[in-house]
């Protein structure tokens, strides 16, 4: 991973290097929350079986400065532009990491044909409701448990394609992609469950496991993971298909498959053979957006000759209402779901509730309430001697300062 990173670097300051500053932009928030954490457990970020990203850890209220993130763009033609995503974030091992660092090319269409291509290391264009900097949602300050999932395990460290054709009756969109260095992707889903949070893993960071996972299999916590390493050599893809029409909105189908060898293992990081299929649909009705996303796929490991799968599944509907010109309200269901082939102790199913108001309240303030509720059943929380059902409430205020 290490030498695709520094090829990525250097492409990119060789780009940047002759041209102007004129044409270097920044942007990027400062975010600050008060938080009312949910309930007794600890966060799976702190080693618990807590399925949100605030836990019996933090203190109640919390306020605190949650991240800052800045994203570098140089526009090298009117086509080609360079993109750099910093994150600094207390959680990190380093005071500042990086989300994306990647090349984008978009030339002018020809007729009802247009074309792009990315390469480098993005998020892949899976997501229905991520899309602001920084992997972060326009419509909660916490994505659904699929969104949280793929900003956890998933980034393209490679060349996503898309080529789009327009007709009588919308625009159709082919996308493609090839990557490496992803084979860990499926650990946390297998081994944590499903989670939402807010905080995508950065490139060079190492991610924990529950304490309680590690203990399972007979190991000494905390353990972490890196998610993003070139363990057995294979190209992974994911390919799939968006259609647009005036007045319907969009439907997009997407296959991935990460093509990891379940048998090999690399600096005590195994990898995981993880495919799925995700399902999204984004329309409005009544001047009110709706978005709908369902995922459903599997990842397996191999140890002591035998592989050890896991089936996972999760869907969330959300809807959406301006109100003015100003504020934004948003109510958010899901449910989500984990069956291991070899035993039921990490099996877990749940559903969330997320109800969110944002007042945009300057050009470069936004400020957002949060109410969560979430209730999973987890069997491996009798190995922390804590009920199998949990239901847990968290509740923040956020300021987002823009700059």
């Amino acid at each position: 991973m290490w030498r695709v990173l520094l090829a990525m670097a250097g492409a990119f300051w060789a780009l940047t290097a002759p041209v102007s500053a004129m044409d270097l932009s920044f942007d990027g928030y400062a975010d600050a929350r008060v938080i009312v954490p949910a309930g007794s457990e600890k966060s799976w970020l702190d080693g618990g079986q807590g399925k949100l990203r605030f836990g019996a850890k933090q203190p109640s209220p919390d306020v605190r400065l949650v991240e800052a993130v800045g994203q570098a763009t140089l526009a090298v033609t009117d086509e080609l532009h360079a993109v750099a995503v910093l994150r600094a974030e207390p959680e990190q091992r380093t005071a500042v990491d990086v989300l994306e660092s990647y090349l984008s090319w978009r030339p002018a269409g020809a007729g009802d044909w247009r074309w792009s291509a990315k390469a480098g290391a993005f998020f892949p264009s899976i997501s229905v409701e991520n899309d602001d900097l920084g992997w972060t949602s326009p419509y909660t300050l916490t994505p659904s448990a699929i969104n949280s999932w793929i900003g956890e395990e998933l980034r393209t460290i490679g060349g996503e394609g898309q080529l789009a054709r327009r007709t009588d009756l919308g625009t159709v969109t082919l996308i493609g992609a090839l990557f490496c260095c992803n084979e860990p992707a499926g650990a946390l889903i297998a081994d944590r469950g499903w989670a939402l949070d807010d905080r995508p893993t950065a490139l060079f960071e190492r991610i924990r496991y529950p304490d309680a996972t590690i203990r399972l299999f007979g190991e000494t916590p905390p353990d972490r993971i890196g998610e993003f390493n070139d363990i057995d050599g294979h190209v992974g893809w994911y390919g799939g298909a968006r259609v647009e029409a005036a007045g319907l909105g969009q439907v997009t189908l997407i296959h991935y498959e990460n093509r990891a060898d379940p048998f090999a293992a690399s600096a005590g990081d195994a990898a995981w053979a993880t495919k799925f299929w995700s399902l999204s649909l984004k329309t409005r009705a009544f001047d009110t957006a709706i978005l709908a996303q369902a995922l459903t796929g599997d990842t397996a490991v191999g140890g002591g000759g035998r592989l050890f799968a896991t089936d996972f599944q999760s869907a969330f509907l959300l809807l959406s209402h301006d109100v003015g010109e100003d504020w934004r309200v948003s109510l958010r269901g899901e449910a989500f779901a984990v069956r291991h082939g070899g035993g039921t102790i990490l099996n877990e199913d749940g559903d969330a509730v997320t109800a969110a108001a944002i007042w945009n309240a300057r050009d470069w303030l936004r400020l957002t309430a949060e109410l969560i509720h979430l209730d999973s059943r987890r069997f491996e929380r009798v190995l922390e001697h804590e009920p199998i059902q949990q239901s847990d409430t968290q509740f923040q205020l956020g300021a987002r300062v823009f700059f």
